[in-house]
């Protein structure tokens, strides 16, 4: 019988914080210290284990909506990760400096055009950027089956002590407990590494009765040499998983598979240009591994490597994801990267490690001109070789910033050019194309009311479309674009591009086409 081990949650989502990390430009493990912080104070200030249990997660999660509107950050300010990277230089009201980076890393010309969009309309994308990002860590809490507690403090997670933070409609103590636990304990993680215990008392003192709960920034400076020490002497990743309070998680079965496929949504919602590619990835390459008769347990590691292979996604900026030209030396070496960065948000968790040792494969190629490490023949997996066609191929499928999606028979050429030149494996290719080729185009009337009209005019807004190219794409005008948008946002209850394309994503409205449950050869 296939005994499904499954993982404690706690592992998937430190291992998310990890990728939260890299999309902040900070080194791996700031959350996972965080956290730490902010569960020394909860017990100082003796609150029991379910209420811990909030501050843990919350701690995790506070900043996992961050990267939703990276597309967005990238347009007007240039590299997303050092405009966040910035974060804890100013204080959360510096926002205003933001004006100084618009069109940053071009050319003065380009700087000038990107600044007059900007002020026509761009600013529309900015405000309540950090609201939105409150909501969506508050949705991912509640598709991971997190209590009504934590989905409140994550969605609270940046109002501030005197009512001046976001969305602005909490004060004092009206903000839960577990979210002004986890913003003190994030910003002082910070000073202390920069600078040590002084630099985080500093901090907190500065802070104190504006952005910080004044009662709880007196008891870190209080018992500092506590709260903090020792933060650079304990296996961080051990000590977290450990600490997890009340009853220990475990996901099982379906549990699993649902729990990889939101955070995978999550993470494609880095770039309007994958919208479902990993869910579409696991699913074919799933279906391929049934296709060459591979045991139930060898396909369903299958698809979970495809839900979790491009993780590292988050830690390279969306001014490379999303250039529309070729990219440059330095931007391909940061691409190449990325499986890498997969691997490391994994490798903590010895449940997740497994898939992370395949999905780091993914884009190695049998003649040695993959990456990150150019292995060659029997270097690569059986299962990577099959994730690298699944995940050519559905690439190819899709749009991306450079080029228009290819169709199915371009895709299935390119493949088996690819195999010919010695780069894909054979027998993987011929399975993933098996499989593809019993796909069928998705149903076209859509969820929430939504006329086949909105259902194609919601996946071009998922894909980054400005209301003017989405306008062209399907010739009509852009005011009726605008009108199609707002009936769109009205009827599935978004307010921004992010949260109309995780609706997508959950609706099976993205990507364009969908797998037979199981195929047969």
């Amino acid at each position: 019988m296939d005994a499904d081990p499954g993982f404690r949650l706690a592992e998937l989502v430190a291992a998310l914080s990890l990728g939260i990390d890299l999309g902040f430009g900070q080194p791996m493990e700031h959350v996972l210290r965080q956290c730490l912080i902010a569960l020394r104070l909860a017990e100082r200030i003796g609150l029991d284990e379910d209420e811990r249990a909030v501050v843990y997660y919350t701690a995790l999660l506070v900043n996992v909506g961050c990267h939703t509107d990276a597309h967005e950050q990238a347009k007007w300010f240039g590299d997303d990760i050092a405009l966040k990277s910035g974060k804890y230089d100013r204080s959360l009201r510096g926002a205003a400096t933001l004006v100084g980076r618009i069109g940053s890393g071009n050319p003065p010309l380009h700087r000038f055009r990107v600044g007059l969009e900007f002020v026509v309309s761009g600013h529309r994308d900015v405000e309540g950027m950090i609201v939105r990002h409150a909501r969506m860590a508050r949705v991912l809490a509640e598709e991971l089956d997190l209590p009504a507690e934590t989905q409140a403090a994550l969605g609270s997670a940046y109002e501030q002590w005197n009512g001046k933070g976001w969305p602005g409609e909490l004060e004092g103590d009206a903000i839960p407990l577990a979210a002004r636990l986890a913003q003190l304990a994030e910003f002082t993680e910070v000073a202390y590494r920069v600078g040590g215990i002084d630099a985080a008392s500093a901090v907190a003192r500065k802070r104190s009765g504006t952005q910080f709960d004044p009662e709880l920034a007196a008891r870190l400076c209080d018992d500092a040499d506590d709260v903090l020490g020792g933060l650079d002497e304990v296996g961080t990743w051990d000590a977290v998983i450990d600490a997890e309070p009340a009853l220990r998680v475990v996901l099982r079965g379906d549990r699993v598979d649902s729990a990889l496929a939101a955070v995978a949504s999550f993470v494609d919602l880095k770039s309007p240009f994958f919208g479902g590619h990993s869910r579409a990835v696991g699913e074919l390459a799933a279906a391929a591994g049934e296709q060459l008769g591979m045991a139930p347990e060898e396909v369903r590691a299958l698809r979970r490597a495809g839900l979790v292979h491009d993780f590292g996604r988050l830690g390279v900026s969306n001014a490379i994801w999303d250039k529309r030209g070729p990219l440059g030396p330095g931007e391909w070496e940061r691409v190449r990267t990325h499986p890498y960065l997969t691997e490391r948000i994994l490798h903590g968790s010895e449940s997740l490690r497994p898939l992370g040792a395949v999905a780091v494969q993914h884009c190695e190629r049998l003649d040695g001109s993959g990456y990150p490490r150019g292995l060659a023949g029997n270097a690569i997996s059986r299962p990577a070789r099959i994730l690298g066609a699944a995940d050519a191929y559905q690439a190819m499928r899709e749009p991306r910033a450079h080029r228009a999606e290819r169709t199915a028979d371009d895709a299935a050429a390119q493949l088996r050019t690819e195999v010919d030149a010695g780069r894909l494996d054979a027998e993987a290719a011929d399975a993933v194309l098996a499989a593809a080729g019993h796909r069928v185009r998705r149903r076209r009337e859509g969820p929430a009311g939504l006329t086949p009209r909105e259902v194609e005019v919601l996946r071009l807004l998922a894909q980054g479309l400005s209301n003017r190219e989405i306008a062209e794409r399907l010739v009509i005008s852009p005011k009726t674009a605008g009108n199609h948008i707002e009936h769109i946002y009205a009827k599935i209850d978004a307010s921004s591009r992010a949260t109309a394309s995780l609706f997508a994503m959950q609706n099976g409205l993205l990507p364009e086409e969908e797998f037979p449950a199981a195929v047969t050869a």
